[in-house]
């Protein structure tokens, strides 16, 4: 009944009245969503695929040579990009630890009946809403050895964050937890509230230790919305541009995105650097791959 009603227009509609048949109707809201996708996102894929082959160079108007993989394996060889690569994995690794552990705590605490969980919940998400490039100009000031806040609340004098060639990677990836662990708090929130409250009381009558109901209950029916937090924040991580322009100029928190940034619009080395967005695709579509395997793994459990 409900397919006949669904598949049927209303013979009293406009569209029914101007003779257009479900099909039509259809195709007039997804062929400009796909020409859409096509022109922006998959055009540009192709185009730059072909000049990663090339020794193509936008600043001049020189015809662009084909070059094979002669980009890829001179990039692949340049230990000044696995350098790059390094600086990228570490503010990976302390972001999205600190951002899964900063907001899985934040959504146990919230889960619960609190005073005015609703407001705090909001108050809390704000940070994520918030521009890249603002959030980054505000920490900057925050960070700043003069004035700054941090260094007065923390009794640190004039010490140096992002100036400081090994503390500056680890300041914006506070930074980046600062914005960011309230989406993972969001996904463990909802995590949280399916988890039926049946298996507490089971567990409560058996008399279990908090330590066993987290890691018998709530952890493993939780696990599966975390692990996609994971592979959300690790990807936006991989890709992270903007705080580390913005907030540090040391060569040490030159993540991949910067010298990707560097090496087409500076250096203009258009075709290399075409090679060397394909590579960070390759591997980030690699590490998703992995988690993906793993998430499907704790579902089945």
């Amino acid at each position: 009944m409900a397919t006949a009603v669904i598949a049927t227009l209303d013979p009293k509609s406009r569209a029914a009245s101007r003779g257009m048949s479900d099909i039509t109707i259809r195709n007039l809201f997804i062929i400009p969503t796909i020409l859409f996708l096509i022109i922006f996102n998959i055009f540009p894929l192709i185009y730059s695929l072909g000049y990663s082959f090339t020794d193509f160079r936008a600043s001049t108007s020189a015809a662009a040579n084909f070059v094979g993989l002669q980009n890829y394996r001179e990039l692949l060889n340049d230990p000044y990009i696995w350098n790059n690569f390094a600086v990228t994995a570490k503010y990976v690794i302390v972001s999205v630890v600190g951002q899964v552990v900063i907001g899985f705590g934040t959504a146990m605490l919230l889960n619960r009946d609190i005073p005015f969980k609703g407001l705090i919940t909001t108050l809390l998400l704000l940070p994520m809403m918030l521009s890249m490039a603002v959030v980054g100009l505000f920490w900057k000031l925050l960070y700043d050895p003069s004035f700054g806040i941090i260094n007065y609340a923390l009794g640190l004098g004039k010490f140096e964050w992002v100036g400081n060639a090994d503390m500056a990677l680890y300041a914006i990836a506070i930074t980046d937890i600062w914005m960011w662990a309230p989406f993972v708090m969001l996904l463990s929130l909802a995590g949280l509230s399916a988890v039926p409250k049946h298996l507490y009381e089971a567990a409560a009558i058996d008399r279990a230790g908090s330590f066993y109901t987290f890691f018998r209950i709530t952890l493993p029916l939780v696990a599966p919305i975390l692990m996609i937090a994971i592979i959300f924040r690790t990807m936006e991580a991989f890709k992270t541009f903007d705080l580390a322009y913005v907030l540090s100029t040391q060569p040490t928190t030159e993540v991949i995105s910067i010298r990707l940034y560097k090496m087409a619009f500076q250096e203009w080395q258009t075709g290399r650097s075409c090679a060397l967005a394909y590579i960070v695709l390759i591997m980030v579509l690699a590490i998703t791959n992995i988690y993906v395997k793993y998430l499907n793994k704790v579902k089945e459990r």
